[in-house]
Formats: structure tokens, sequence, C-alpha cells
């Protein structure tokens, strides 16, 4: 097995050498470079010709969305962003610029975090020899489409009351092709893990509510899952549901050091299946790793509906991969015709029994 090749890019000497101290803690992974600013790197880049680059954001002499401007235009490559929490808008402008994945400054080495980090990154680095930058751009290319809306029949009785979906990397632009194309009257609740870390998880909820028409929000404790409103689990914690009255509402939990995935989409969907029976629908979108696997086939015992996206647009195939190989996977779908899909098969369960 090759290694994997990375350049990091950060202004502050600390978060270079603990990055460093990170991805060498990994015997797959050779730290190619170290570059302080975006004319260093550009440099650094075609000499190297890195695997990936981390790359921070806030930099000298040329900044970390000007470098990136000019990678994605001349010399493709993987980006993982280095965040501070201060600015979490920024993150998803990169993303937007064909960054593939983010995570947070690097803490203090003494801090509990700190061991939580270095797993989370060297999942993120080695799950990026299977991303795809090519589908990620085209994915980026059907945000900024404006096609027509899905819309839904009033005289039809809907019978899926949640939908769940999970997502990993690729997952915001995915997350966002979905969402706005979802009606302002669509008749379920929905609720969301993505892959994140905490901190940033509100400022995504706020971006894709600006341009959806349902209602979208971080999630709190006892928020109560409702029609034509999505809720986003925190980063960095879990989320499931439970009724409480009438109502179905979210429970968050704290993740521990152990947990390998927060949000954990399993946590998510086995919950939602345990609630609503056959009257959910999982979604599971790119993402690394297999999460998303054991929930979307307690959604499928439970008499549910599982659609993943399929490999002709994940931008890493691993997670609707794992749903797939457990027999979880109802349908398989590009991920343009996945809303269409919903609102389909919304209808058709929501359609009276022709026998009847």
């Amino acid at each position: 097995m090759s290694k994997m090749k990375v350049l990091i890019v950060d202004d502050s000497a600390y978060s270079r050498q603990t990055i460093k101290k990170m991805l060498e803690t990994d015997s797959h992974i050779e730290v190619a470079g170290i570059a302080s600013d975006g004319i260093d790197a550009m440099a650094k880049t075609v000499r190297l010709n890195p695997d990936l680059i981390t790359l921070d954001l806030e930099m000298p002499e040329m900044d970390g969305f000007t470098f990136l401007r000019w990678l994605m235009t001349n010399r493709p490559t993987p980006v993982i962003i280095v965040s501070s929490y201060s600015d979490p808008k920024t993150v998803f402008k990169a993303l937007e610029f064909g960054a593939a994945d983010f995570i947070a400054k690097p803490p203090r080495i003494s801090s509990p975090e700190y061991q939580i980090m270095v797993r989370d990154l060297l999942n993120k680095v080695k799950g990026m020899k299977s991303l795809r930058l090519d589908r990620l751009s085209k994915n980026l290319e059907l945000v900024e489409q404006k096609g027509p809306k899905a819309k839904l029949s009033s005289d039809v009785n809907y019978n899926i009351e949640a939908v769940g979906i999970g997502s990993s990397t690729g997952g915001p632009s995915a997350l966002k092709i979905i969402l706005t194309k979802l009606p302002a009257d669509f008749p379920s609740g929905v609720a969301i893990s993505q892959h994140m870390p905490k901190g940033f998880t509100a400022s995504f909820a706020e971006r894709l509510n600006k341009s959806s028409r349902i209602r979208i929000k971080e999630a709190r404790d006892g928020d109560e899952l409702e029609k034509g409103k999505a809720l986003i689990c925190p980063g960095g914690s879990h989320m499931f549901f439970k009724k409480s009255g009438a109502k179905v509402v979210a429970v968050l939990r704290e993740r521990k050091p152990a947990d390998k995935y927060a949000p954990s989409v399993d946590i998510m969907m086995s919950s939602l299946a345990a609630v609503f029976g056959s009257m959910v629908m999982g979604v599971v979108l790119t993402g690394m790793g297999n999460d998303g696997a054991t929930g979307m086939l307690d959604i499928k015992k439970a008499g549910g509906y599982t659609i993943v996206e399929s490999e002709e647009t994940a931008v890493v195939f691993g997670m609707p991969s794992e749903v797939i190989k457990a027999g979880a996977a109802g349908r398989v779908l590009p991920v343009s015709e996945i809303p269409d899909e919903m609102i389909r098969l919304i209808k058709q369960v929501g359609q009276p029994d022709n026998d009847s």
C-alpha cells in the first residue's frame, strides 16, 4: 500500500507541527512538506505533487481562498480545511470552492479532545484515497442550477412521517441539492446527521435554511420533529428520537471518546425505525466508512423505505456501498434524482388502495 503524501499549509507554527505529529502516527501517511502561506504552498504543490493538502484559510501573503482557487484550476487535489471555531462560515465557502472536508484547529495535546481529533484526521486523510474530485465538482455545479421545484398533491393522505438523512465527506453539497428541491409543504419531518466537528453545524443549518423552502435548524434537546422542518444534529453529538406524549422529540447525547463517528447516522436511523416503524424513510449519501448501514437495515426491517446515493455521483462511495452490501438499499440513485424519488415514494405510499 503506497503512502498518502500530505502537504500541510498553515501560518501557525503550532498547528503545522501538531498536524504533522498527528499524521506521522500512521505509517501509511507521509508528510511530504510544510508551507506557511499560499505562495509557498503553490511552489511546493508543483514540486511535491501531494495526494492531499491540509489548508488553513487565514494566512499572510496569499490566503487560503486564493490558493484554493488556483489549486482547483491548475492542480486539482483533495483539500481538508483546517479552521478555527471563530468563523465557521468561511469553511462552507471553502467547500463551495472545491475543498473536500474540514477539521477544527488542533487543540492542545493535553486536551481531552486531542485523541478524538487524531483519529478523525487520520480517518479523513486515509478516506481521501477513494475521493472523486470530478464528482465533487459536478455536484457543486448542480447546487447552482435552478431547476423546477417538486410539488405535492393536497388531496393525498401521506403516510411517511419521518425522513432520516446521513452523510459525511461530500455531504454538504449533496444535502443542499436535496433540501433545496423539497417543497415548503413537505409532509414529513427530516432528521439529518452529517459528520461534522462541534461548533460548525449551526452555521451550516443557517446557510441551508436561506436557500431552502422547508425550515432548517440545528437541533436542540426536546425539539419536535415536525413536517416541513429539518433538524440537523449538532457536530460532535449524537441525535436520537423518542415519543413525548403526542410528539416525537430529539434527544442529544455527547460523543464519547470511543465513538468512531459523530454524529452517528446509525443511532439516528435506528431510533427513527423504532419510533415510526414502516412510516419512515432513510437516505444515505456520500461518505467514508460504514456509518448508516445498521440503521438503514433497521428501517428496512421495520418496513420503511431506503434510498442510497449511487457511485455515479457519490464523492466517496463508502457509506452508500456498505448499505448496499448489508442488503438495506431499496433504491440506488444519483443525488440529483433522490429528491424527486422521495416525493414519488411519499405520493405512492399516500395513494389509497385501488382494491379496497
